[in-house]
């Protein structure tokens, strides 16, 4: 895991910070890591796999449709983009 120091938090930030911590009773460490990870990967996101899904299902893909798919897709490799030589 990861450490990470915030230096120059204001008295008043941390005096509120281990109040919210006892409220919460945990640390204000914990309090911290709490507050980041909610920050960062809020409840409400909407998850790429699951709105895929979700949009199949809506128009009633199955799995046949999905096989149907996979066939026609090309599996030629990608070729790397050629550079240009400034011409």
């Amino acid at each position: 895991m990861a450490t990470l120091t915030v230096r120059n938090l204001p008295d008043e930030t941390h005096r509120a910070l281990r109040i919210l911590a006892a409220a919460h009773g945990r640390s204000t460490e914990a309090e911290v890591r709490d507050i980041l990870a909610r920050a960062v990967n809020p409840s409400g996101r909407v998850r790429m796999g699951d709105a895929l899904a979700e949009l199949g299902h809506r128009l009633g893909l199955t799995n046949a449709d999905v096989e149907a798919l996979e066939q026609t897709r090309d599996r030629t490799p990608a070729s790397p983009p050629g550079l240009c030589s400034g011409d």
